[in-house]
């Protein structure tokens, strides 16, 4: 599985960290713990790059969706 921020050029280094951090999965007080900010300034740092518009897409690869998904003659079997 891989992960995709798009627009995060628009936001700030300490957003993306914030962002990247918080997009999977982890909670405020363990991303204020590990960048060194108070619960207060992650909570800031999300919201500014929420307004600011990213996206984030999940890219999972046919094989982690398990053999099969398609036959051979690329009609889906499920």
């Amino acid at each position: 599985m891989h992960i995709e921020i798009r627009g995060a050029e628009k936001l700030s280094f300490r957003e993306r960290q914030v962002v990247s951090l918080k997009e999977t999965g982890k909670s405020h007080d363990y991303i204020s713990k590990v960048l060194g900010l108070s619960p207060a300034t992650v909570n800031t740092l999300y919201n500014r790059a929420k307004a600011k518009g990213y996206q984030v897409v999940v890219i999972i690869p046919g094989e982690e969706w398990g053999v099969g998904l398609f036959d051979t003659e690329g009609e889906e079997t499920v």
